[in-house]
């Protein structure tokens, strides 16, 4: 079986090392790409085609909407988990419009991000 390829984007660089250690120990996934920004994950999305792509819903280039939005444009068998400090129906109603698979509160413990990321990537658990 072949690994779930990740694309994480936030503009908190600890948050993104954070991420990037956690998936990348685990067995089955591969992190792929790291962004900064919208306009960088939609980039680094269409050239590496993840299998999910983890995205920050507030960082520059037009939040993760954008990014949502023009990933599952430009990728279209990319899944969109959205990765927030910000819990409000709002935001995760705007993120949905936006083409979001599934929505987790920063907080989470690891082995929830695991789990989705996984389960996104259509690969069982280790």
């Amino acid at each position: 079986m072949t690994e779930v390829r990740v694309l994480i984007s936030d503009d908190d660089e600890m948050i993104r090392d954070v991420l990037k250690e956690v998936l990348d120990e685990q067995p089955g996934i591969a992190v792929v790409a790291v962004a900064g920004d919208a306009d960088e994950a939609i980039r680094l999305a269409e050239h590496h085609r993840p299998a999910v792509a983890v995205l920050d819903v507030r960082m520059p280039g037009g939040g993760g909407a954008r990014a949502a939005r023009e990933i599952a444009r430009r990728s279209p068998g990319t899944a969109i988990l959205a990765f927030s400090a910000y819990a409000d129906r709002a935001s995760m109603a705007g993120l949905a419009a936006a083409g979001v698979t599934e929505y987790l509160v920063k907080g989470v413990p690891n082995a929830t991000i695991v789990e989705t990321v996984r389960r996104l990537g259509g690969r069982p658990p280790a």
